[in-house]
C-alpha cells in the first residue's frame, strides 16, 4: 500500500489514480474501493432492515449511525472525484472548472449526489418525506462504477433500446389481442371479470409475463383456447428482450477488448499499415502481464526483446537524454524481425501498478510462420 504519492507525482493525481483505479490493483486500491462496495451493501441491508418496525425500534441508534458515517464517506468521495475530474482522460482538455463542471453533470455524479440528500434534508428537519427512501435506495446504483459487468450491460441496452422499444410495443399489442378476445368469449360467462376490455388486460399482461396469480381465469372452451395461445406467445415475448440483450452483452465485452486493444496495435508504425484482420492476429498471441509499483520492466544494459502495450496503469521510460511517462494506450520495447537481439540502453519501470500487454518474438515468429503473407508485409512495413 502506497501512502503517499511517488516522487513527482500531484497529490491530486495519485488521488485520482486511487479514486478511479488507475493504479491498477495496488492494496490500497483494493481497500479503498472493498470498502466502498461493502459500505453501500451495507446500506442497502440497512435500508431494507430499517423497514421492519420490532428492528427499527431496536435498533434504531444503530442505524442513524450507519447512515451517518456513509453520508460523511460518501460526501468526501463525491468530493475528491470533483477534485481530481481534471485528471480524468475523458476531461483533459478542459479548464479544472469546466472539467468538474462536466464531471457534475455526468450520471454517475448524480447518483453521488443523491446519495448523500438523505441526512441533510434530516438536518433542515425533512425526515418524513419518503421520496428521501428513493434517494437512500439510490446508493445501490453506485455499485455499477465499481462493475466492469454492469458498465457493459449498461451500454449493451442503450445500443438495443430501440429494438427494446420495440419489444415493448409488440407486447402492448398482443396484449390488446389477448385482452379484446377474452373479453368476447368470457364477458358473458363472467361480467363480473371480464365485463370490458380494461378488465380483461388484467388478466392478459398477467399471462404474458407468465405470472399467472389465479385470481382471474377462464372457464369457457373458447376462453380456454385464447388462454393457451395467449400463455405460448408469452413465452415467445420473454425470448425476445432476454435474446436481444443477452447478444448485445457478449458484443459490447468483445468489442470493448477489441476496439482498446486494437486501438493500441494500429499506433505501433510497424503495424500501421496491417488491415483490421492481420492485426486481430496479432492480438491473439498477445500475453497479459501484471507488474507492482516501482517494479523494473527493462534494465538499459538488456536489449529490448518485446513490445509492451500499457493497458492501464503508467510506465516511465528512462532514456540516456530524457524520461517521459507513458499512460493507458501507449506501446515501449522493440520486436526484433529476425533473430538478432534488440538494442539496448532503455529503461522502464511501473509508477503505479500496471497491466501490461506483451507481444513476445517467440509467439510473433510463430504467427509470421503461419502466416508468409503477414511476414512479408511486415518485412516491407519495416524501417
Amino acid at each position: 500500500m502506497a501512502p503517499t504519492p511517488q516522487p513527482g507525482m500531484s497529490w491530486r493525481r495519485w488521488a485520482h489514480l486511487i479514486i478511479d483505479r488507475g493504479a491498477g490493483d495496488d492494496l490500497s486500491v483494493r481497500l479503498v474501493h472493498g470498502g466502498l462496495v461493502l459500505l453501500i451493501i451495507v446500506n442497502v441491508a440497512a435500508l431494507v432492515l430499517e423497514s421492519v418496525p420490532s428492528l427499527a425500534a431496536a435498533h434504531g441508534r444503530l442505524f442513524f449511525a450507519i447512515e451517518l458515517v456513509s453520508v460523511v464517506i460518501f460526501t468526501l468521495e463525491y468530493g475528491l472525484r470533483l477534485w481530481t475530474a481534471p485528471e480524468h482522460a475523458r476531461y483533459r482538455g478542459l479548464s479544472d472548472n469546466a472539467a468538474r463542471r462536466a464531471y457534475a453533470l455526468s450520471a454517475p455524479a448524480i447518483v453521488d449526489f443523491l446519495a448523500t440528500v438523505p441526512l441533510y434534508t434530516a438536518l433542515l428537519g425533512y425526515n418524513d418525506l419518503k421520496i428521501l427512501l428513493l434517494f437512500r435506495l439510490l446508493r445501490f446504483f453506485k455499485l455499477g462504477r465499481y462493475s466492469p459487468g454492469m458498465t457493459s450491460l449498461a451500454a449493451a441496452l442503450t445500443a438495443e433500446r430501440k429494438a427494446l422499444f420495440a419489444c415493448l410495443v409488440i407486447l402492448i399489442g398482443v396484449m390488446l389481442l389477448a385482452a379484446t378476445a377474452m373479453h368476447f368469449a368470457e364477458h358473458d360467462v363472467q361480467p363480473e371479470k371480464f365485463a370490458t376490455i380494461p378488465d380483461a388486460m388484467w388478466w392478459a399482461i398477467i399471462t404474458l409475463t407468465t405470472v399467472g396469480y389465479g385470481d382471474v381465469f377462464p372457464t369457457s372452451p373458447l376462453g380456454k383456447v385464447v388462454a393457451s395461445i395467449t400463455a405460448i406467445m408469452g413465452l415467445v415475448m420473454l425470448a425476445l428482450p432476454v435474446g436481444i440483450i443477452a447478444t448485445a452483452f457478449a458484443q459490447e465485452i468483445h468489442r470493448r477488448e477489441f476496439v482498446v486493444t486494437w486501438s493500441m496495435i494500429a499506433r505501433v508504425p510497424l503495424f500501421s499499415g496491417l488491415n483490421a484482420a492481420e492485426i486481430a492476429e496479432i492480438m491473439r498471441v498477445l500475453r497479459a502481464q501484471s507488474v507492482r509499483g516501482g517494479a523494473v520492466i527493462l534494465r538499459p544494459e538488456e536489449p529490448a526483446q518485446a513490445l509492451y502495450f500499457v493497458a492501464s496503469g503508467e510506465v516511465e521510460i528512462m532514456r540516456e537524454e530524457a524520461s517521459e511517462t507513458l499512460e493507458e494506450g501507449c506501446h515501449f520495447g522493440e520486436l526484433p524481425l529476425d533473430s538478432k537481439a534488440g538494442r539496448g540502453g532503455l529503461a522502464a519501470r511501473a509508477k503505479v501498478p500496471s497491466k501490461l500487454l506483451v507481444l513476445d518474438p517467440i509467439d510473433f515468429r510463430a504467427l509470421t510462420s503461419r502466416y508468409p503473407d503477414l511476414a512479408a508485409h511486415l518485412h516491407r512495413l519495416a524501417p
